[in-house]
């Protein structure tokens, strides 16, 4: 069930039973039994337009109850608010949902007028690359398959240069967002790991290109690593 399941993504949101065969390796036969079965639980959903199926609504709330069980405003928000106050910038943090980083914490000191993500792109925003460069390649390539749209000048938009990027990342332990999903912001992010020790998520500082130099950078480098760690930590107690 689960390689049917992994056949879907924002690239191919609506599959056929010859589509999932053909994706899954799986006989038809086989791929019918599957998706009966998914449907009847509400995991998938028929699209009657072109005979396909698609995720059902089932699979968001089993997502929602995952984050719920994380226990993030308890155990994270402490560290989040700290890094706040000490950078006077918005902070986000976002979980990995299998196709993007999902915000579930952010805070900021007063409105903005930067764009505060609910859900980022992972190759071209500061959470996103930090999360993706702890993972197994084969998932680099499934979203680069999706495509690597070009949000702006300075977006990543093919595999070779993201593979460098990400392996920069896992040397240095922090991304950058260089203005590559929004313009006049930049960013920078680190990644958090559950108790297991592998990378779920990211927490990132945001700002305008101004309050945002190299050389400020730098300085924050070291405390967003050190604010992943302590999330990681308490996430793990």
């Amino acid at each position: 069930m689960a390689l049917v399941l992994d056949a879907f993504s924002r690239s191919r949101p609506s599959m056929t039973i010859a589509d999932l065969s053909e994706a899954t390796g799986l006989p038809k036969t086989t791929i019918h039994r599957i998706v009966t079965s998914l449907r009847e639980v509400g995991l998938l959903d028929q699209d009657g337009r072109r005979q396909g199926y698609r995720l059902g609504l089932k699979m968001f709330h089993y997502g929602s109850s995952v984050l719920a069980s994380l226990d993030t405003p308890t155990r994270a928000h402490p560290h989040i608010a700290k890094l706040q106050q000490l950078t006077g910038e918005i902070i986000h943090f976002h979980i990995f949902d299998g196709h993007q980083m999902v915000c579930v914490e952010r805070e900021q000191m007063i409105a903005s007028s930067m764009t505060t993500l609910q859900a980022a792109p992972t190759y071209c925003t500061s959470v996103g690359k930090a999360f993706l460069a702890f993972q197994d390649e084969s998932l680099v390539r499934k979203i680069a398959g999706e495509g690597l749209h070009g949000y702006t000048v300075r977006t990543i938009t093919h595999l070779d240069d993201l593979l460098s990027e990400l392996a920069r990342i896992r040397v240095q332990g922090f991304a950058i967002d260089n203005e590559e999903i929004e313009v006049g912001v930049r960013c920078i992010g680190a990644p958090v790991r559950d108790s297991s020790g592998r990378v779920f998520a990211a927490v990132s500082v945001s700002g305008p290109v101004d309050r945002m130099p190299d050389g400020r950078l730098a300085g924050l480098a070291p405390v967003v690593i050190q604010t992943a760690n302590e999330i990681s930590q308490a996430l793990a107690e």
